[in-house]
C-alpha cells in the first residue's frame, strides 16, 4: 500500500472515530416488559446505522428489571416505591455514563418527572415525542390504548392536552379492562391471539366512531399485535417512535 493511500485509511478511520465520540450514550430501562425492549433496541440500533452508515451502533446501557416484582407493585399500586426503584436505576445508569434515559415503557412515565428532579438528567418522554406526531398530522382528537394505568391517570393525557392541544379519549370501562387484561396475560409473555387481536380492531374502531383522528398504542407491547393495516384509522406506535427519537436525540450536538 502507497503512503498516501495509508493517508487516506487513516483519515477516513479518525473520521469515523469522531462520529462515535459524538454519540450520546442512552441509558435504557428496559424489562417492562423484555418483549418490547428488544424491539427498542433493534430499532434504536437500526436508526444510528440507518443515519451513519458503515458499522455504526448505538452507544447505549440497559438495566433491565424483572418485571414480576414490577407489575405485583403496580397493581398494588405502590408508585412511590416504584419511584424510589426507578430513581435509583436512574442513578446507576447516570454514573455508568448515560447522558439521558430512555424508559422503555409507557406506563413508567408516570414518574418521569420525578426522575429528572431527582437524578438531574433528562428523561425522553415518550408522550412528549408522540405529540410531536400527532401535532404534525394537524390532528387535534385521538383515542388512547394502554394500561389502566395509562388509561385512566392523567401523567399520559397531561401531556398531549397541555403541551400539544389534543383531547384524548379512552375507551370505556368494560374495553379497559380488555385491553389492560390482555397487556399483562399475553403480549407481555409474546402470546399472540387471532381473538385478541379482533377485540382490539372492535375497540380501535369504537373510538374512531366516537370521532379519534389517530389512536395512540399507548402501551409498548400493543405494536406486537396491533399494526397499520389492521385498521383504517391512523395509528401511532409509540414503541418506534419513542426508539427512533431517541437515537436521533443521540445523534444531536
Amino acid at each position: 500500500m502507497s503512503i498516501s493511500n495509508i493517508s487516506s485509511s487513516e483519515c477516513a478511520l479518525c473520521k469515523k472515530k469522531v462520529e462515535v465520540k459524538n454519540l450520546k450514550t442512552i441509558g435504557l430501562i428496559g424489562g417492562m416488559s423484555f418483549e418490547s425492549t428488544l424491539e427498542y433496541y433493534k430499532l434504536i440500533n437500526e436508526t444510528i446505522q440507518e443515519k451513519l452508515g458503515g458499522l455504526h451502533s448505538a452507544k447505549c446501557l440497559m438495566y433491565s428489571v424483572d418485571f414480576e416484582e414490577i407489575e405485583i407493585l403496580q397493581h398494588k399500586n405502590k408508585w412511590t416505591e416504584l419511584t424510589n426503584i426507578m430513581v435509583d436505576i436512574s442513578e446507576k445508569l447516570k454514573h455508568a455514563g448515560a447522558d439521558f434515559i430512555v424508559i422503555c415503557t409507557n406506563t413508567m412515565h408516570k414518574m418521569a418527572e420525578d426522575i429528572e428532579k431527582r437524578v438531574g438528567i433528562k428523561v425522553l418522554h415518550i408522550a412528549e415525542v408522540t405529540g410531536e406526531k400527532i401535532a404534525r398530522k394537524s390532528m387535534k382528537k385521538v383515542g388512547l390504548l394502554g394500561t389502566k394505568f395509562t388509561m385512566e391517570q392523567d401523567f399520559y393525557k397531561k401531556v398531549l392536552k397541555e403541551v400539544f392541544n389534543v383531547e384524548v379519549i379512552i375507551p370505556d370501562e368494560n374495553e379497559r379492562k380488555t385491553i389492560h387484561e390482555i397487556i399483562y396475560n399475553e403480549l407481555c409473555k409474546g402470546i399472540i391471539k387471532r381473538q385478541s387481536k379482533e377485540k382490539y380492531i372492535e375497540i380501535i374502531n369504537n373510538l374512531a366512531l366516537r370521532g379519534a383522528e389517530g389512536i395512540v398504542l399507548g402501551c409498548t407491547e400493543i405494536p406486537l399485535l396491533i399494526k397499520q393495516e389492521d385498521v383504517k384509522v391512523a395509528i401511532f406506535n409509540t414503541t418506534r417512535i419513542h426508539a427512533v427519537a431517541s437515537a436521533e436525540f443521540a445523534l444531536k450536538n
